[in-house]
């Protein structure tokens, strides 16, 4: 029997596993989609709320096992395919100051809204419509946001959370 490499053992192992954990992402997305499916078929309150809560677990205990089946590796490979089918992700020039403004305001006015939604309703009962299609319209504007922010958004939201990041700022401000 033909002795594999260890390079080729390590692509093929990226290989199954890469595959194994799309397949799980795949399922808990599927999960997630069959609640409203599962609402509009007229199912029980009670056992839709047992349903999602089960949902929810279950999409937790997947996002750890997709983790650990991927990996870096993984995660870098999907990355590279995902890059091949949007080129242009490539080189993203940098935000301007007009770009960057909207994008926090989309950012942070549906963020600061769903917040506030409890208290306003407690405190005003009856001044907002409880419209599906308006909480739907903030998280879009919201999403819409993060990708008007552009690419470097995350770069700082990651910074966050790591002790040892420092700001540096990179503009070309000459001395005053």
């Amino acid at each position: 029997m033909a002795e594999m490499r260890p390079s080729m053992r390590g692509q093929a192992a990226i290989g199954w596993r890469f595959g194994c954990g799309m397949a799980l992402f795949v399922v808990a997305v599927g999960l997630v989609l069959s609640i409203p499916f599962l609402a509009a078929s007229g199912l029980r309150p009670s056992t839709l709320a047992a349903y999602t809560g089960g949902v929810f677990i279950i999409n937790k205990i997947l996002l750890v096992l997709i983790i650990a089946l991927v990996g870096k590796a993984g995660f870098k490979q999907l990355k590279d395919i995902l890059v091949g089918f949007f080129p242009r992700l490539h080189a993203v020039p940098p935000v301007g100051p007009v770009r960057h403004a909207i994008g926090l305001v989309m950012f942070w006015v549906p963020l600061t809204w769903s917040l506030l939604e409890p208290y306003v309703d407690y405190f005003w009962p009856g001044l907002r419509p409880n419209r599906w299609e308006y909480q739907l319209a903030g998280d879009l504007v919201f999403v819409a946001g993060i990708f008007v922010l552009g690419g470097n958004f995350w770069e700082k939201v990651q910074a966050l959370f790591i002790r040892t990041a420092r700001v540096t700022d990179t503009s070309s401000h000459g001395p005053d």
